[in-house]
């Protein structure tokens, strides 16, 4: 049996983009987004689409929950915060520091139509868990089919 899968033209593009960037990021390591308007931070996402809602998972450890304002407006998911930097330490030589911190903000356009009012967020141990459910027009339909 062959699934129906809805048609993407950019998605291969965006794939292989995507692919190109893990790349150089493995071989140069990860450069702050600071060219694209995003500040010295942001968070790493994944999105992923079930039958019944689309799922974002956001890295952001070090923050409280208190410092990620997350918004749905006309299908577009915003994420928007501040990494706050720890205590630096007074007349020390650093030999090495990795860690980005500043605001952040970053929008995504939903695959689907979602419904805004039942959208549940949930932040547990530096992941924060989004589930947006899709709207009853989204959602596939298994028709019958009857044997005359």
């Amino acid at each position: 049996m062959m699934a129906i899968v809805r048609y993407r033209p950019m998605r291969d593009l965006f794939n292989m983009r995507d692919e190109m960037n893990r790349i150089f990021d493995g071989f140069f390591g990860r450069f702050p987004a600071v060219s694209e308007g995003l500040g010295a931070y942001g968070p790493d996402v994944d999105i992923a689409e079930t039958d019944s809602d689309v799922l974002v998972s956001v890295e952001a450890p070090g923050m409280d929950q208190k410092e990620i304002k997350v918004t749905v407006r006309e299908n577009v998911l915003t994420l928007k915060g501040e990494k706050k930097r720890e205590q630096v330490v007074e007349n020390a030589d650093y030999h090495l520091s990795e860690r980005t911190f500043g605001a952040f903000e970053r929008s995504f356009t939903l695959p689907t139509n979602i419904e805004a009012g039942k959208v549940s967020a949930m932040y547990k141990n530096g992941i924060l868990n989004i589930t947006l459910p899709k709207a009853e027009e989204a959602k596939p339909k298994e028709i019958a089919v009857k044997v005359a």
